[in-house]
């Protein structure tokens, strides 16, 4: 008995069968996996230890906070450090649901522009995957730039303060650490799968260990220099440039948004974990909810600590977070943490990597991509997709030019957000929509709650894309505009030419390459 597909439908014969396994066997996943129409090219070594340690190292709760905490600092003060966290959480659970139950549906590193293909009327079935698929890789590649190129201005921080001011170092060589960063992560993701599972292990300690490091540090350290609860919680100060208070607020939530991406990670290892229907969804789930948890206690520990919030942003360092460890824990204490957030940002960065490398193979091995037949190809000692782990990198150093302005640096924080939430609300939209009576529900399914959960998801992310759009003052110059619709347009309208001009001839969505396998070879390119 197995799962087979109709006609572009979805019928169910064993998924039962499979529910009744706490721990599925390894042939069964492979099983599954040809049933969706791929042939096994990975080898399934993560564990659902590891694989829930790999969705939650690549969301980097104190790294990413650090990264992204002037935006609540501007937009709200203590209000946004704490109320511009929370809010956003409630709805960012709902497309994480929503996501893991696709997942475990149909667990692919194909992932979400797979789930797009299948969920869609026929008819529209290849244009709904092209735009899913370019949506998720123009926020996957600039993902990891904000992210190694943050973690670059935190090295950069670090020399400032051991220095004592002594030594700034300039936007091109901040560029150049940067490139640095790119070739070490490059080294790294193309090591074989046992070996990125077992690192994954150590992101993890390192992550939560210096995240309630940093939280009890703040609390402890700040001693008789904390506010009181009341501003901790209610002071709030609109530093944004726009006269609405509200509009201000709502600007801080570019913070929990940039933090909590990258958990479709699980669903792009997919093809790389034992027991994918279980373990994928699950570490969607408690790596969301773990990173929401601790950032929000990460946030009022630094409301608290905070005791000028003007201060900080004035302050002469690239990253204000460092200048508030600077404050609460004097220069030694200060390099301490600082040390340990850089190595959380780095292996942050570095499981984006992986997770864009095999967004990249996926959609290559479909031929979907400029030169897929060299993306897919797989390195024969490591069985991982080398080709596409040195294409995101590269990618991402392009995108990295964009240091040399500010403005431009901060859009892309906007752009990966926008990239990949356009890329989770789509299969979403379909499930809710066209796709209502397709879906095979794997071993998580929301049942009867699909619907409403499915709304407030799609919801959420129209609202949040228009929010990143806007420029972060009322009166936008050439120098401060939000630079993020550029990018996000830029990529758009390509695929959107490509399209047009020559790939709805050829591309028409996921191809099996199970039945022959010289097929996952051959195939017209762009």
């Amino acid at each position: 008995m197995s799962i087979s597909e109709k006609q572009g439908e979805f019928s169910v014969n064993t998924v039962s069968v499979l529910k009744g396994y706490p721990t599925p066997p390894r042939n069964a996943d492979d099983t599954l996996l040809a049933e969706l129409g791929y042939k096994a090219e990975f080898k399934r070594e993560f564990s659902m230890i590891e694989t829930i340690a790999f969705a939650f190292s690549i969301m980097g709760v104190v790294a990413s906070v650090s990264s992204t905490f002037s935006f609540p600092l501007v937009s709200g003060g203590h209000v946004g450090m704490v109320w511009g966290w929370l809010i956003p959480c409630f709805f960012v659970m709902a497309v994480a649901c929503s996501m893991a139950e696709l997942v475990s549906s149909m667990p692919t590193s194909a992932g979400l522009y797979y789930f797009s293909a299948k969920l869609a009327p026929p008819k529209y079935s290849a244009l709904a995957s092209w735009i899913t698929g370019w949506a998720n890789i123009t926020g996957q590649i600039t993902l990891v730039c904000s992210i190694d190129f943050t973690c670059a201005q935190m090295i950069t921080t670090a020399i400032a303060v051991s220095s004592d001011g002594a030594t700034i170092l300039s936007s091109g060589a901040t560029y150049g650490i940067l490139l640095a960063i790119l070739f070490t992560h490059g080294l790294v993701c193309s090591a074989a799968t046992n070996v990125l599972a077992r690192l994954n292990l150590f992101y993890v300690i390192v992550n939560v260990g210096t995240t309630i490091a940093a939280i009890i540090a703040l609390f402890v350290c700040s001693g008789d220099n904390k506010v009181s609860t009341k501003d901790a919680f209610t002071m709030f100060e609109n530093n944004t440039g726009w006269s609405n208070n509200g509009w201000a607020f709502l600007l801080a939530f570019t913070a929990p948004m940039w933090t909590l991406t990258g958990y479709d990670s699980a669903a792009h290892i997919a093809e790389e974990v034992a027991g994918a229907q279980r373990a994928a969804p699950i570490a969607i789930l408690v790596g969301v909810f773990g990173t929401q948890v601790l950032g929000w206690l990460l946030f009022i520990a630094c409301s608290f600590a905070t005791a000028s919030v003007s201060n900080l942003l004035t302050g002469a360092l690239p990253l204000p977070m460092g200048q508030l460890f600077l404050d609460v824990l004097g220069k030694r204490g200060m390099l301490a943490i600082w040390s340990l957030i850089i190595v959380v940002q780095f292996v942050t960065g570095a499981a984006q990597g992986v997770d864009a490398s095999r967004v990249v193979f996926a959609f290559a091995r479909d031929n979907a991509l400029p030169g897929s037949r060299w993306w897919k190809r797989m390195n024969q000692h490591t069985q991982t997709p080398v080709n596409a782990v040195w294409l995101v990198m590269t990618g991402a150093a392009v995108c990295g030019l964009l240091g040399f302005s500010a403005a431009a640096l901060s859009s892309l924080a906007g752009a990966s957000v926008i990239g990949l939430y356009v890329s989770y609300a789509t299969p979403i939209f379909l499930r809710i929509t066209s796709g209502r009576d397709k879906l095979v529900p794997g071993t998580f399914s929301l049942g009867k709650w699909y619907m409403p959960i499915g709304i407030i998801a799609v919801a959420w992310v129209c609202f949040i894309v228009v929010l990143l759009v806007f420029p972060p003052t009322q009166t936008a110059t050439a120098v401060g505009m939000n630079y993020a619709v550029v990018i996000i347009m830029g990529v758009f309208f390509f695929a959107s030419i490509s399209w047009v001009v020559s790939a709805h001839k050829w591309f028409h969505g996921p191809i099996k390459n199970i039945d022959d396998p010289r097929s996952s070879v051959e195939g017209k390119e762009l």
